[in-house]
């Protein structure tokens, strides 16, 4: 647990050691707030010490994505009774809902353009965020955004949503791309701890086949035309990592039947048996040769050859893929 994390902690525990003092000094003292109160004083007690954060049984670290979720934690996973057992579990399924509740519609169908993703968490939750909004009015431009918070487990699906939630509020104001993604930054940067940032693409796509793009810190967006690939790489930091940054959009124009494939690292870095990476170049190979495909057969094709290469190894991080083709 790194410093910055503990006074992020020590932050919340004080909070909420403020507002049970604040309930119960207005005569709303119960056995349930007192014990609040007691599991808040031992936790703040255990950081003094410098024990906080450490299993209570085996003295190891707890896991830190649980820990951000519920700072009163004194076990690990492996020293959990069975009926706490199953209230995490419980508790990761109705996450995992809520998760896949957010995502846009699938095989969505705007004028000018086909869209389908594909989304496949490591786990029960995922730190990929993928969206598509579509104007409100019926006119404007179809937004699409696919990115990968850092970390993994609960922690990184909490920050998920609040790429969710932050991009549905921006997109609605109309200003500019690349203003739209410095505010972003600097509103993401302000709101996480350090050492919490989000790679992500983000895009604006017209009714003509004109397209906006801007790539902060992800992996590189392929850009498919009559089996040519151009890579649009990124043109800035991820958000988070520092609260000022410029953000520059590139801008050109699909031509029917041309195609943006977007992916996250769990595609370009999933490993076989032997530890060898799918790769960047292996993915631009293998979509330019299938550019003329639909985007949930280019989609499909591209996840049975991944499947191929990995030969059952077992796979480690989230996998997210979106294809985005001009129709006529």
């Amino acid at each position: 647990m790194i410093a910055i994390s503990d006074a992020f902690l020590r932050g919340q525990l004080e909070e909420r050691r403020q507002a049970l003092d604040a309930v119960i000094g207005q005569g709303a003292e119960s056995a349930e707030l007192v014990r609040l109160l007691e599991q808040v004083d031992t936790a703040l007690g255990r950081m003094d010490k410098g024990t906080f954060g450490l299993c209570a049984t085996c003295h190891d670290s707890i896991e830190k994505d649980r820990l951000i979720a519920d700072p009163l934690l004194c076990f690990c996973l492996d020293h959990l009774s069975n009926e706490q057992q199953r209230a995490l579990e419980e508790d990761l399924e109705l996450a995992s809902r809520i998760q896949r509740g957010l995502l846009p519609s699938q095989n969505l169908r705007f004028p000018g353009w086909k869209v389908h993703y594909h989304y496949q968490p490591a786990g029960p939750v995922s730190g990929d965020y993928c969206d598509l909004i579509q104007p409100v009015n019926g006119g404007g431009k179809l937004f699409f955004f696919l990115g990968d918070v850092s970390g993994k487990g609960v922690a990184a699906s909490m920050l998920m949503s609040h790429l969710h939630a932050m991009f549905r509020s921006l997109t609605t104001v109309g200003m500019p791309l690349e203003q739209m993604m410095e505010l972003a930054n600097r509103v993401f940067c302000e709101s996480t701890t350090a050492g919490q940032y989000a790679t992500l693409v983000c895009g604006r796509a017209g009714r003509t086949g004109e397209l906006e793009i801007c790539n902060a810190g992800h992996p590189a967006s392929l850009l498919l035309r009559k089996g040519e690939v151009t890579q649009i790489e990124s043109t800035g930091l991820p958000l988070g990592m520092f609260s000022t940054g410029s953000y520059p959009v590139t801008r050109t124009t699909l031509e029917p039947g041309d195609t943006l494939f977007l992916y996250t690292d769990g595609l370009s870095e999933a490993r076989d048996r032997s530890g060898a990476e799918f790769g960047v170049a292996r993915v631009s190979q293998f979509v330019s040769e299938r550019h003329a495909l639909a985007p949930e057969a280019l989609t499909a094709a591209c996840l049975e050859n991944l499947k191929h290469h990995a030969a059952g190894a077992a796979r480690t991080d989230d996998l997210t893929i979106m294809v985005l083709r001009r129709g006529a």
